[in-house]
């Protein structure tokens, strides 16, 4: 929509120059340097140039990927029969449980969602110390809809030279519909983001016309207000703010760097002296770098990479691809910016090379760790049932002495039935001598059936009753004995353990 060209100087603007020939020499700086570095500085509003390479085409594939999954996902449908969701992926907080796909987690089963967050965490370990802060680079949350954004600004106000001449025009019709055009855009995005958080927590086309009708759960109209503001703010306001202050990530993966892990880089051996380079000049006693500041100005933080290791690099890999660029324009080997590790550089500093060990104490402890965590979560799914009973025995009172002597217990039984179809069951008492079993609903019926929903709770009162005559057949006050549940259907049976109670 706006491009550099489009965009006239500002009065005043310097010519352009250049630090190597065809190479424009950009007028940056870095938001901090090696001697500067305060602890509390006001924000210098960074303007991110477009690169172009194998990185920031990574880039955009990864954020085709999530911000796919993200807003389609709770649009996918997936039987699972009739009276339940066909959501593909839906957080059922009314009947505590999380569908996902062919997989549904019940309340009971929340170990699995922790399964799953560790193994998430020892990953992110993992990749941290294999390549340091891709995630941030690349998947984090706040990376993805930042590139968004800045993506949609540039559709607005051109890329960063006609950015900043824009900010610093006076507020002309061009720019008020430029910017008006910028923020309408993002709050739309952000109110996308927002609808499409609280899809994941019910029937997506219901909500969808229930939201635009006015009849929505207030609490979904609040959570849609609460991330579309912090989309809107954290994504098109704060930026790398968010990055450099808000995120504790950066302070927590300094500790999971090692020699071997791969960062992005500035090769100082090979780069300086830097310094502009003029055409026909010889490369002898002099560094690649050509001092253009190429590199700062695609960094979505503001750094230069030049001066080290630092905080606030997400590792994107950007200044690489601009560094490259510019290493091809000059006619010297890419590479003067690259993923590396400490080793192999203090290695090319003896005219050696050091690649980097996969194989290495913590990485294979963060792998062992996810192999253990996926075996035991493997096994738990193996062995995931269909059936679950659960029984509470009635407290107060303990027991019924009834007029004949003969003594009564009372239950309450609870049978779910996690099928996607109704199922009938029987309930049997073994390991009491004598029980006679009656189910409230159902009295005068021995062995009734017990139909329950497909997917569904049922709660029956039952009353376990031994003769007198029987009484001392048992082990004493109080005797254990099994709750037992057939499936008539399946074949199948789950059994619970409770205690009778009797006078001592």
């Amino acid at each position: 929509m706006a491009d550099d060209t489009a965009m006239t100087h500002a009065p005043g603007a310097a010519s352009k120059r250049e630090a190597a020939p065809g190479v424009e020499q950009l007028d940056v700086k870095a938001v901090n340097t090696a001697e500067d570095r305060q602890l509390y500085a006001s924000r210098q509003k960074v303007y991110p140039k477009l690169a172009h390479g194998k990185f920031r085409n990574i880039k955009w594939a990864v954020m085709a990927v999530t911000l796919g999954i993200y807003y389609l996902l709770p649009w996918m449908r997936w039987d699972r029969g009739p009276n339940l969701p066909d959501q593909a992926f839906l957080i059922d907080f009314a009947n505590q449980r999380i569908y996902m796909f062919w997989l549904d987690i019940w309340a009971q089963e929340l170990y699995f969602i922790t399964g799953i967050l560790v193994v998430s965490a020892l990953a992110l370990f993992l990749v941290t110390a294999y390549a340091g802060r891709v995630w941030c680079g690349y998947a984090c949350p706040q990376t993805v809809w930042t590139d968004l954004m800045i993506a949609v600004e540039r559709f607005w106000q051109g890329d960063r030279n006609a950015r900043m001449r824009l900010d610093k025009k006076p507020w002309t019709l061009d720019k008020i519909w430029r910017k008006t055009a910028t923020h309408a855009s993002w709050l739309l995005i952000a109110l996308a983001t927002g609808g499409a958080f609280v899809f994941y927590f019910r029937d997506a086309p219901t909500l969808a016309v229930e939201l635009v009708n006015g009849t929505a759960p207030a609490i979904a109209y609040i959570f849609l207000g609460i991330f579309t503001g912090t989309t809107y703010l954290l994504g098109g306001i704060a930026r790398e703010q968010v990055c450099i202050y808000m995120c504790p990530w950066p302070r927590i993966q300094g500790a999971m760097f090692d020699s071997d892990s791969l960062l992005v880089t500035y090769r100082e051996h090979r780069g300086e002296p830097r310094g502009p380079h003029k055409k026909g000049e010889s490369w002898e006693g002099r560094g690649d770098c050509i001092d253009c500041y190429q590199c700062v100005a695609v960094c979505p933080t503001g750094i230069d990479i030049r001066n080290g290791p630092q905080l606030e690099c997400i590792q994107c890999a950007l200044c690489i691809d601009a560094c490259n660029e510019v290493m091809d324009k000059v006619g010297r080997p890419r590479g003067l910016i690259a993923y590396d590790t400490f080793r192999n550089l203090e290695a090319q500093q003896h005219g050696e090379t050091a690649p980097p060990r996969l194989i290495r104490p913590r990485t294979v402890l963060y792998a062992s760790l996810i192999v253990v965590v996926l075996a035991v979560m493997g096994v738990g799914l193996m062995n995931k049932t269909v059936l679950e009973t659960n029984v509470l025995r009635d407290r107060n009172p303990l027991f019924i002495q009834l007029s004949d002597g003969d003594v009564r217990n009372r239950y309450t039984v609870k049978i779910l039935n996690k099928r996607y179809e109704p199922r009938t069951f029987q309930v049997a008492a073994q390991g009491l001598p004598g029980a006679q079993i009656e189910i409230v609903g159902f009295e005068g019926m021995q062995s009734p059936d017990i139909e329950v929903p497909a997917s569904d709770l049922r709660e029956l009162q039952v009353h376990v009753t031994v003769p007198a005559e029987k009484l001392g057949d048992l082990e004493g006050a109080s005797t254990p004995f099994q709750f037992v549940i057939n499936d008539t259907q399946a074949e199948t049976s789950n059994s619970v353990t409770t205690t009778f109670r009797r006078p001592e």
